[in-house]
């Protein structure tokens, strides 16, 4: 395919006859025989088909004359595996997932199950990535794959080639998985929004070069507001290839260099089947629409239809159509408008005109002949002059006032005037100072006494003259107890005119 490149949109538009943007048909489904099951596959039987009996046994088998070699295990699980594969080439089965994880090579391993069983399965790679939709624990899914038999753990798995969500088709669980995906992202956000121009000085369009929608988009710019020069990115708008064409017609116009440069970008297509809408619920051109540096309006289908895309774009339109009337103010509208605002000025203007003469007018009333205006001036200069030489002089008196207070008192503490009062004060004092001195020092004297006395009273030298003594050992310690000596001891016995020295002829405890 040759590279595509934006190209300037030259009017005349297009005519009503050409041809509409193409159309991808759906890849074919399998047929579906009578009761709903595919042809050439085996899905689970109905609740009560072919059951049997639990008291009826099954017939036995005619026992086969044992080998005399026995099977190994890789040649057991080989003879399994290929009873299984060719018995159970395709099969669909229903259940929960679990255990879902993705290895690093790409192959998704889960566990499939209802109340009472389980298998294991495996998708992949190939098959993985053609998943529309997320697959996680706790999704009713059903599966298509056929049995296989995984050797080095002797398990079997179904290899599945196909998944399809229960109860909800695989693209709007998809959809809902990326819109909820996105809008923790915060790329909804309505602080992200970027307003539009007024009036766009250049217009940029991802859209097919072909149909009714770039011919209708086309179409209301020349009624609206004909001579904007339009950009237009050509570009498919469904299929496999139409995503990597869409984001790259983004990349191409957030990067052209043209004068007068974009403003604005437009990103459509016509109506149609959410299979032929997907490409505009894809992640990777809701983030190229988020990443813009340009504002962008997305137009998809018809106003019910609603993708990714609008989520992210600045503005949402209901049609393409819509989304150029949104982008171009009309013409006449804004010519009616700009005439209207002319008049109101002139009005205005004019009023204001007619208010400045007359304030004019009245002034000139009011102020009369100059000279009369100088005299009143000379004579209001003379009244402030006089004004002011009184309160002048009334500030002056009353700071001579405050002077005079302070002065007064300085002249009452000058030390010629004190100096009498202090020589007579000092006089008196060394009069008074020899017999202050007497007393001071016989109280002193008769606190000292006192104490003496008090402690003469505690004295043991006073309690010796009474007729006691006190023994102490050879080595000075006083003998407070009869514990403290043994006989033959020597004390010392302290009386109250000398010492005797005795020796202990025995030791008796008081009765």
């Amino acid at each position: 395919m040759p590279p595509r490149i934006p190209f300037q949109v030259e009017l005349p538009l297009p005519k009503e006859g050409e041809p509409s943007e193409s159309e991808f048909p759906n890849p074919p489904q399998p047929s579906l025989e009578k009761g709903g099951r595919r042809s050439g596959e085996i899905s689970a039987p109905a609740a009560g088909e072919g059951s049997q009996n639990p008291s009826e046994q099954p017939p036995e088998a005619p026992q086969k004359k044992r080998s005399d070699k026995p099977l190994t295990v890789s040649q057991l699980t080989r003879q399994i595996r290929m009873a299984l594969e060719g018995e159970f080439r395709s099969v669909w089965v229903e259940g929960e997932l679990s255990n879902m994880s993705r290895a690093a090579s790409g192959h998704v391993y889960f566990t499939l199950h209802d109340e009472e069983s389980q298998v294991s399965g495996v998708m992949f790679r190939r098959a993985a990535s053609a998943l529309r939709f997320q697959p996680v624990d706790g999704l009713e899914v059903v599966i298509r794959g056929h049995l296989g038999v995984y050797a080095p753990r002797g398990v079997y798995q179904v290899n599945t080639s196909a998944m399809e969500p229960r109860g909800m088709g695989a693209l709007q669980l998809a959809f809902e998985q990326l819109r909820d995906k996105l809008a923790k992202e915060g790329l909804f956000e309505k602080s992200r929004k970027r307003p539009l121009p007024f009036l766009p000085k250049h217009i940029g369009i991802v859209t097919s070069p072909t149909g009714a929608v770039i011919h209708d988009m086309l179409s209301v710019l020349c009624r609206r507001f004909q001579g904007i020069p339009v950009t237009l990115f050509p570009t498919i708008v469904q299929g496999n290839q139409a995503v990597p064409a869409l984001v790259e017609g983004m990349r191409v116009l957030n990067t052209l260099s043209r004068t007068p440069p974009l403003d604005v970008i437009i990103v459509g297509r016509g109506g149609g089947s959410m299979e032929d809408l997907w490409a505009f619920n894809d992640e990777r051109l809701a983030r190229a629409l988020a990443d813009s540096r340009i504002p962008v309006i997305s137009a998809v289908g018809h106003e019910t239809d609603f993708t990714i895309a609008d989520f992210v774009a600045d503005l949402r339109a209901p049609t393409p159509s819509a989304a150029m009337e949104l982008a171009v103010p009309e013409r006449l509208e804004l010519e009616a408008s700009v005439q209207e605002w002319r008049i109101r000025l002139q009005r205005g203007m004019q009023q204001q005109l007619r208010s400045c003469r007359d304030h004019l007018t009245q002034a000139g009333r009011q102020l009369g002949s100059p000279e009369s205006g100088i005299r009143q001036f000379q004579q209001r200069v003379d009244d402030l002059d006089m004004r002011l030489r009184e309160r002048w002089q009334a500030r002056v008196d009353r700071t001579r006032f405050a002077l005079e207070e302070p002065a007064t008192r300085l002249r009452l503490l000058q030390p010629s005037r004190q100096l009498p009062e202090l020589r007579s004060r000092v006089k008196t004092l060394q009069q008074q100072l020899p017999k202050l001195v007497k007393q001071r020092l016989q109280a002193q004297q008769a606190q000292v006494e006192q104490h003496i006395g008090r402690l003469d009273s505690l004295s043991p030298l006073r309690t010796l003259e009474r007729g006691y003594s006190m023994a102490t050992t050879t080595e000075g310690k006083i003998v407070k107890s009869r514990t403290q000596v043994h006989p033959g001891d020597e004390l010392a016995l302290r009386l109250a005119d000398g010492t005797v020295h005795t020796t202990v002829q025995r030791v008796e405890s008081q009765t």
